[in-house]
């Protein structure tokens, strides 16, 4: 993978906006009211986790913690409450502890640096990037699931981009930006919603494609995946649902629960154990004296 032309570059940039200009969807994130935080909670939320689930959690969060002193102010065990069924609840605690850094050491604003982004706890390299370009329209290459899939198969003519981001796509994602900071931004959002909605990973839509005629990949014939077994997600049977089934018995409860409550609900007494231990040494769980079990209050 290379980094593409100036030419081929512009010649994406003009329809794949102007398609977003009519089609991308309205959701509250993109509002202007939603502010830097409202863009910070959806990606948190967002990551691996479909739009549809998260709308209604988002909602509820943003009414609560309308801002990160408001997050911050709460016990972290209420994050984890209020982020119900939304999965890989540790993404809970670490946007309660941006929100507790941004209190601290920002005075209670999103900062607008990418650099201050990324020294937040839980901000990693695409969150930062992503918070700098939608609430604050920096130019940055905002590198998703659904961005590297477009890139993979309009520029370098592959189905699937590598299971994990390598430098050659990053340079590419840079090489693709626009000059101008706020075309840059609405570029990075633009190649976003075109992965979700058309350039989908099982039924691309290549018919409603602004750039289907450019698109490496189909010129080629939409060749078969043929690099390295694309990571499935499995969820019945594994850890992951033990302490989802443990989070549930936790969240529901107005007070701690007894180890007999937590017994209740996964019959495997060795994976149960295990499941929970996972959930205290996460800092999902807090255990107390004569084995019973809360949410984090510190």
């Amino acid at each position: 993978m290379t980094a593409t032309s100036d030419t081929t570059a512009t010649a994406l940039h003009a329809p794949v906006i102007a398609w977003f200009d009519t089609h991308a969807r309205d959701l509250p994130w993109r509002r202007p009211e939603a502010g830097a935080w409202g863009v910070m909670v959806s990606e948190f939320m967002l990551q691996q986790t479909p739009v549809s689930r998260v709308l209604p959690v988002y909602e509820q969060w943003l009414a609560r913690w309308p801002r990160p002193a408001d997050l911050a102010a709460d016990a972290p065990g209420e994050a984890v409450r209020a982020w119900g069924r939304l999965g890989y609840p540790r993404r809970a605690l670490r946007l309660h502890g941006a929100a507790v850094a941004i209190t601290e050491r920002h005075g209670g604003d999103v900062p607008s640096d990418h650099a201050e982004l990324l020294a937040l706890p839980g901000v990693g390299e695409y969150t930062a990037a992503a918070v700098a370009s939608f609430a604050y329209g920096q130019r940055h290459a905002v590198l998703d699931t659904n961005v590297r899939r477009v890139f993979a198969r309009t520029v370098t003519g592959v189905q699937y981009p590598p299971n994990a981001t390598t430098a050659a796509e990053r340079r590419l994602a840079r090489s693709l930006l626009p000059d101008e900071e706020a075309r840059a931004a609405r570029w990075a959002a633009a190649s976003m919603e075109l992965g979700a909605l058309v350039c989908t990973a099982k039924s691309p839509d290549c018919g409603s494609c602004p750039v289907s005629g450019q698109c490496a990949w189909r010129l080629a014939g939409r060749p078969a995946h043929d690099g390295p077994p694309r990571r499935g997600q499995t969820y019945a049977g594994t850890d992951r649902q033990v302490r989802g089934k443990l989070l549930a018995v936790l969240r529901e409860a107005a007070g701690p629960v007894p180890q007999a409550a937590l017994d209740a609900v996964w019959d495997e007494p060795v994976q149960r154990a295990r499941a929970l231990d996972g959930l205290v040494a996460d800092g999902l769980v807090e255990p107390l004296a004569s084995g019973v079990y809360r949410l984090p209050l510190a």
